[in-house]
């Protein structure tokens, strides 16, 4: 594959950066476009110049709700807004009931850290957290199979394991998971916007992300999916006005529930974060998920080839069937290692005992050579 479907000229010229760096990080931040920038800009001349404009504004979160969805094939009113994927995790947790025979979480140790702290949480409500391992920078679906039982509530099983860029079987997990009576919770943060993701068939009952990474947002604003049918069986304790059936009703000796996937908002909603939110995602869906994945994947193939053709050694798995487009490649001293290469104007990710690097749709395979070169050096150098 020599190019994307797209004009890939045209999508990089909309990314400032990319004039001055190789921004091959996205698995930890997304770089600014134009088109997330003009959003801001256009909340900041809205508060400048009208001081307060909350119909707008609203009607603007809104966009970036509809927005989601339909990137992962849902309806709105299936969507709540929140601030990020902690706050999303706790909302679920804190609408689960913990204190009968069904109490125990049975979670992947590929789940970002925050997920697992938010099950944890629980263990004074009466839960109890069950580990499926990593092995070898990866999960085993046989292994969600010996876990889960018919005392387990929730199954959290991210889409993408940030460290090393394994992508997990959803559905087979699903399956396990609904076979027994369990719930399935989905972090699809390392995911989303690399390829399609249809929620509703993917056997997931909750689907959370927030938009700093691929989504091409910034910090400060995540979404929840819930299954249609499941919301209206659950009262979350960590709520806000917003998660009301009318917010604007200010009844505060009433507590009633938003239909649908609203119950889990919470308090005033992350107002210039969902206008950038909305722009990123637009552009997304323009340039088309279709495209963007397949040219991802084959630039996650070259990182690979690339960094295994330079005797570099890759974490996780190295079929591209069961990967995110991000490589994470052993070194010592990861955050010296990302420095040394943001010197070189390459943008990576370091985590743990690796350096990632993640590209998306608007890189060359010329960027992914670039970058590797630059890491063999710095690997060989120290510099």
């Amino acid at each position: 594959m020599s190019s994307p479907s797209y004009d890939l000229r045209a999508v990089r010229s909309r990314i400032p950066i990319l004039r001055t760096h190789v921004p091959l990080n996205n698995c930890s931040q997304a770089p600014q476009c134009e088109a997330t920038r003009a959003a801001a800009d256009s909340f900041l001349v809205s508060w400048n110049e009208r001081g307060m404009d909350w119909d707008a504004w609203l009607l603007e979160v809104e966009g970036a709700r509809e927005e989601f969805a339909a990137l992962i094939g849902a309806a709105a009113a299936d969507v709540a807004v929140s601030g990020s994927v902690s706050h999303a995790t706790a909302s679920v947790a804190s609408g689960l009931d913990f204190s009968g025979s069904r109490h125990r979480v049975v979670a992947s140790e590929a789940e970002f850290p925050t997920v697992c702290h938010v099950w944890l949480a629980q263990v004074r409500l009466g839960a109890e957290v069950t580990w499926v391992p990593v092995r070898d920078g990866r999960t085993l679906v046989e292994d969600f199979a010996v876990a889960v039982d018919d005392r387990t509530l929730v199954v959290s099983a991210c889409h993408g394991y940030y460290q090393t860029g394994f992508k997990q079987d959803i559905a087979t997990i699903a399956e396990i998971a609904h076979a027994r009576g369990a719930l399935v919770y989905v972090d699809a943060y390392q995911t989303l916007g690399t390829a399609p993701f249809d929620a509703p068939s993917s056997g997931a009952d909750f689907v959370a992300s927030g938009n700093l990474k691929f989504l091409l947002g910034m910090p400060g604003i995540a979404f929840l999916w819930v299954r249609p049918g499941l919301a209206h069986s659950l009262r979350p304790t960590i709520t806000g006005w917003f998660g009301r059936r009318d917010p604007f009703a200010f009844e505060a000796r009433r507590l009633d529930w938003a239909d649908a996937a609203r119950r889990f908002d919470t308090g005033t909603p992350p107002v210039a974060e969902a206008y950038v939110a909305r722009a990123g995602m637009a552009w997304l869906r323009e340039v088309g998920i279709e495209a963007i994945g397949a040219w991802t994947s084959h630039l996650g193939r070259c990182c690979v080839e690339g960094a295994l053709a330079r005797g570099m050694s890759v974490l996780g798995p190295i079929d591209s069937t069961c990967r995110t487009p991000t490589t994470a490649i052993a070194c010592e001293d990861a955050p010296a290692v990302e420095s040394a290469l943001r010197d070189r104007r390459v943008l990576a990710s370091a985590r743990g005992p690796a350096i990632r690097l993640a590209p998306h749709f608007y890189n060359t395979t010329e960027d992914v050579e670039l970058a590797l070169d630059a890491l063999d050096a710095v690997l060989r150098t120290g510099r």
